[in-house]
């Protein structure tokens, strides 16, 4: 019984100790997403706005 009781808890200790493992994997992808996404909100703003911040460059340009 007492053995059986020991091995349990080896065996608890090693999911736990796999699932936590796995936990800094899935935090590494999620920190990848949120810079593919910060990414892709930087382009698109660059995209909208970069004409207008173009034209605002020459306008200071010509004025000095």
């Amino acid at each position: 019984m007492n053995s059986a009781l020991v091995s349990m808890v080896a065996y608890i200790a090693g999911v736990k100790n796999r699932l936590t493992r796995e936990e800094k994997g899935a935090t590494m992808v999620e920190y990848g997403l949120m810079v593919a996404l910060i990414a892709v909100v930087v382009i698109a703003a660059l995209l909208i706005l970069g004409p207008a911040i173009h034209d605002l460059f020459v306008a200071v340009a010509g004025n000095l």
